[in-house]
């Protein structure tokens, strides 16, 4: 009997120690990644849509205000948050496809599923992988888009799948990650009865960063919203789960979205529409519930922060830092400036671009401007013809449209005054101290993070290998599953 009290109070103990602030006890981890999901989320503030179970997980932990991606396509962005790398470093430029480099072979052992693996976790990804090579992601448990009809549109299964995930092995800690489809196009209104109410063309505005609006644009909007609303109720299913496995309490949960909406001057672009997303932190023992962050966090952090909570070595080369102190409520000593950036979507065109911000503006340097053209539209958003109507003549959303092929070599914005960045500040001359101080800290960054692309020789070879004729102006758009 003595035996048996003082081993029943050892786990007490055990389990009690995540909110006393030691680490002996290995939390779980769940990583939730949304396709194309920006910021159309009640807890940020859309008016236009509710979102209460993602607003339950903000409300458990921290909600940081300003997040980005490192590059506003689905594989780079994915390899980033897998290996705490910007894509100039890791090498997997664009998606994943037989014409794209893939993941450098020297990564290949620091992903995070290998990681989590080799420190006796259980590793797991239910729904979307897309990533090159695969066996460099080593997931033990590998439901990749298999889950139902609709795939990981299909959040009742998808649920069901991480509870069975969940609940297998109490006694190991678990690495799960949850890769919903939705809101990525083609944005089908409702899967499997969800959500029971549809959001309706007439209920929604035009995107602010557009600012156009036809039939069609307000149709891909509202399901696009509809979409966001599925997987809402797919979150509030995920964590029921976790609750009735008796996980949740010693789980450190992070929620992002890949990239921005995909929707012209949003998904493939530099813009804050693309770059940035929403991001939710809940870790047992360190995040307040209710508390929200001003501290910039980038997708790179997702890596070290496992890493650190997981009690296992941040390998050097990382270019991430663990949350841990920011989620914690201290910012002294944070970062003031994000970056991004961009090289190519499809396997072309290569039209690599750096961007930064600060707590007021925004630079974009587009590295082959006058050499190459970059995407027009994205997943057949019709806005850019629509902004050559007439009605939209002489507009600032008509300009801001017609310089998406063919942008400047520097784009500078007010994101306080011109939040929608359709002013480009680069040229005048009453900006033109804050344009050299942008340049300066972003040339900073770039040779901090050692920017290949800094040799003109590498980018000339880069340029001419992926867009065949040096100088080619042939306009594109995208248009993909990805």
């Amino acid at each position: 009997m003595k035996h048996r009290l003082a081993r029943n109070f050892l786990l007490l103990l055990l389990y009690a120690l995540p909110s006393l602030g030691f680490s002996q006890v290995k939390p779980n981890v769940l990583l939730i990644v949304s396709d194309d999901l920006g910021l159309q989320l009640s807890c940020y503030g859309d008016s236009h849509i509710q979102t209460p179970h993602i607003d339950a997980l903000a409300a458990a932990g921290t909600r940081f205000k300003t997040a980005y991606i490192t590059q506003s396509s689905c594989s780079p962005s994915r390899v980033s948050i897998f290996t705490g790398l910007f894509p100039h470093t890791h090498g997997h430029l664009g998606l994943a496809k037989k014409d794209n480099p893939p993941l450098k072979k020297e990564f290949h052992r620091y992903t995070l599923p290998a990681l989590m693996k080799a420190a006796g976790y259980r590793t797991g990804i239910i729904g979307k992988l897309h990533v090159n090579p695969a066996a460099a992601f080593p997931f033990e448990l590998n439901l990749n888009e298999k889950i139902g009809p609709q795939g990981a549109r299909e959040v009742r299964l998808m649920a069901e799948a991480a509870g069975k995930f969940v609940s297998a092995d109490p006694a190991k800690p678990f690495f799960l990650v949850m890769s919903y489809v939705d809101p990525h196009a083609p944005y089908p209104p409702q899967v499997a009865g969800l959500p029971e109410k549809l959001t309706l063309p007439s209920e929604v505005p035009p995107w602010p960063f557009q600012q156009v609006a036809d039939d069609t644009t307000r149709k891909n909007a509202a399901n696009y919203y509809n979409a966001v609303r599925r997987l809402d109720a797919g979150i509030g299913l995920l964590m029921e789960k976790l609750k009735a496995a008796g996980q949740y309490d010693n789980t450190l949960v992070i929620f992002l979205g890949d990239n921005g909406p995909p929707f012209a001057r949003g998904k493939t672009t530099c813009y804050e529409a693309g770059l940035r997303t929403p991001f939710l932190l809940r870790w047992p023992g360190i995040t307040k519930p209710g508390s929200v962050s001003d501290a910039f966090v980038s997708s790179v952090d997702i890596l070290p922060t496992i890493l650190d909570a997981a009690g296992i070595s941040i390998p050097a080369h990382v270019q991430g830092r663990s949350l841990r102190k920011v989620a914690a409520g201290d910012n002294d000593g944070w970062r003031t400036t994000l970056a991004g950036e961009f090289h190519q979507h499809g396997e072309h065109p290569f039209f690599p671009r750096r961007a930064l911000r600060d707590a007021h503006y925004q630079i974009i340097h587009n590295l082959l401007a006058g050499k190459a053209t970059t995407y027009a539209s994205v997943d057949g958003d019709p806005a850019p013809t629509v902004a050559r109507l007439p009605v939209y003549d002489g507009t600032a959303a008509q300009k801001a449209m017609a310089m998406l092929p063919k942008p400047p070599e520097w784009e500078l914005y007010d994101l306080d005054a011109d939040p929608s960045e359709f002013h480009n500040l680069a040229d005048d001359p009453a900006q033109a101290a804050t344009l050299k101080r942008m340049q300066g800290l972003l040339l900073e960054w770039r040779q901090e993070n050692q920017d290949p692309f800094l040799d003109p020789a590498v980018l000339a070879a880069k340029h001419t290998a992926v867009n065949g004729k040096p100088d080619s102006l042939t306009p594109t758009k995208s248009k993909s599953k990805d």
